[in-house]
């Protein structure tokens, strides 16, 4: 893309002001440029995509953020459709691994295991987990049978009062580490289940092939955004942050370290964190404010450790593996290219385990992580020829990843008038407005189009 300095400077005016060029933001600015209506996209990082976060490291491209694309997630393939941005299939093929406390480890093949430590009851809860989450209203969840005593309570409260057995406790724990990078005690209940309803099921979020990590982008992640932004041209500036927006005489004044642009609407697209780096004058309705200040975002690193080849293959290793309890790392997968030319496996680092990890030295980080890949797939793991973290809380502009999630309370607090409700000439878009796959790139780019509509409409 061209370096914001030799755009010159940031024009006066502009109709439309749309604050970060992650999916919600550059989906927002596609659909108004496709209505003929004047937009400009103001980004602080030096990038587009937001939390999906391509990078070229030679002859491999790492997804440091959000990466995969579900068959049902209509938005994020019909975006890909149009720029030509090619997709292959996860590789799932081969024995997968559990490794549990005590360092032994249960191989299955298939979407998910039938037998092993807590098995049956952890079957048992999610099923009635599924069975709950299809009573929330996805567009107005205070309206949801029980809201306010779901939403009072932890997901830990929840799984707990269904079981007592500790390995299927693990079990769930780790599906709320690997979904929302949070531990149970920390996740409103009601949250889980509106996001599980959000994605279409319990199986939808935690499976490979037909389900949300079914596919993979050829060129990363943010090829679709980099060809939004080319298409945009101009219109989009990065390392423009936006420091303030003042609504005055009908209009908002979006204020700049590069100056200012007065526009008759903005669209705020950023986590709902970093919107504490915005000054708004008048000041946030509480509602968004309360909103906001309950809403808190993932712990969790990705860590990405190139091989030759991918060796485990051969091994009849499939590279997908689950670690429990006290492990360094919580999921792995096969993440090499679609052409198998070099092999890769990624590692997550979630929650608790990461807020001990990240504070290690360099060294000792790197040796956890690939002690625990060889765990999964074989000594050959602790040699990888290149390696590299991405600790996504010590981003600036995420602050965590990889979406931000409800505290107890929050919900029945402000979510009524703060979710997703203008602020006057301010419209608010990003993954977390969305109501279906809240949380992922899909749900970005439909809530960037539906801030967009709102605009238009108006206008």
């Amino acid at each position: 893309m061209t370096p914001p300095s030799s755009l010159g400077p940031l024009p006066s005016r502009a109709r439309v002001v749309v604050v970060g060029a992650g999916y919600a933001g550059l989906s927002a600015a596609l659909r108004l440029h496709d209505l003929g209506i004047e937009v400009l996209v103001l980004e602080a990082a030096d990038r587009v995509g937001g939390r999906v976060h391509s990078e070229d490291r030679g002859d491999l491209v790492i997804d440091h953020g959000g990466q995969w694309v579900g068959p049902t997630q209509k938005h994020l393939l019909a975006l890909a459709a149009r720029f030509d941005c090619a997709t292959f299939p996860t590789w799932e093929t081969g024995e997968h691994v559990e490794v549990w406390r005590d360092g032994s480890t249960v191989g299955y093949v298939g979407a998910a295991p039938t037998s092993g430590p807590g098995i049956e009851d952890y079957e048992r809860i999610t099923d009635e987990l599924d069975e709950l989450a299809r009573r929330v209203d996805l567009e107005h969840p205070w309206l949801t049978p029980d809201f306010e005593a779901l939403d009072a309570m932890t997901a830990e409260d929840w799984f707990r009062s269904r079981t007592s057995d500790e390995d299927a406790l693990a079990r769930l724990a780790l599906t709320i580490q690997g979904v929302w990078c949070t531990e149970p005690r920390e996740i409103s209940m009601l949250h889980v289940l509106f996001y599980v309803h959000a994605a279409g099921g319990y199986e939808q979020l935690m499976e490979t092939g037909g389900c949300a990590q079914d596919s993979r982008f050829v060129d990363g992640a943010a090829a679709p955004a980099r060809a939004v932004a080319g298409l945009l041209g101009d219109r989009v500036r990065l390392g423009t942050a936006v420091t303030s927006l003042e609504q005055r005489d009908g209009h908002v004044v979006v204020h700049t370290a590069d100056g200012e642009v007065t526009a008759e609407r903005v669209i705020v697209t950023v986590p709902p964190t970093a919107t504490g780096r915005i000054t708004f004058t008048p000041p946030l309705p509480a509602a968004h404010q309360g909103w906001r200040a309950q809403a808190a975002m993932g712990r969790v690193a990705k860590v990405h450790a190139a091989y030759d080849i991918p060796f485990w293959r051969a091994d009849g290793h499939s590279g997908v593996a689950t670690l429990y309890h006290d492990r360094a790392v919580g999921v792995v997968f096969d993440n090499s290219p679609h052409d198998a030319r070099r092999g890769v496996l990624v590692a997550f680092v979630y929650g608790d385990r990461l807020d001990a990890w990240a504070q290690l030295d360099d060294a000792a980080r790197r040796a956890a992580v690939l002690d625990d890949l060889a765990r999964t797939v074989g000594p050959q793991a602790l040699s990888p020829t290149d390696y590299t973290e991405k600790i996504w809380p010590a981003d600036p502009y995420a602050e965590g990843g990889y979406e931000a999630y409800l505290r107890p309370g929050g919900w029945s607090a402000y979510g009524r008038d703060g979710w997703r409700t203008p602020a006057g000439s301010v419209h608010f878009a990003g993954s977390e407005t969305a109501s279906v796959w809240n949380g992922y790139i899909d749900g970005a780019i439909s809530s960037g189009e539906r801030a967009a509509e709102e605009v238009a409409a108006v206008l």
